[in-house]
């Protein structure tokens, strides 16, 4: 059985979800980024914080934020090489 998702801190929430381009016509298939992945991206390459204190920030394990921007990493470099939509889903 898994665990329970911990809880993330996201101190701040995205002005505009979705992104996609500018032919978005021709693009069918949409790439959902969570909140946690938005904030890891924010933090990290944005805010440019170490990522030990950008994990305590969000209140989580440095392993866990390392994990997460990973992901987002690996999602928003699918979206731009794909040619796909990228959305930021806030639940």
């Amino acid at each position: 059985m898994a665990r329970t998702k911990k809880e993330r801190c996201v101190t701040c929430t995205p002005i505009c979800y979705l992104f996609g381009p500018l032919l978005s016509k021709w693009t069918k298939e949409t790439i959902e980024l969570g909140l946690d992945e938005y904030e890891a991206i924010r933090l990290s390459d944005h805010e440019k914080i170490a990522m030990i204190a950008a994990a305590k920030t969000m209140k989580i394990s440095a392993p866990t934020f390392c994990r997460i921007l990973r992901s987002a990493h690996k999602k928003v470099a699918d979206a731009l090489m794909n040619n796909k939509n990228l959305k930021i889903c806030i639940q």
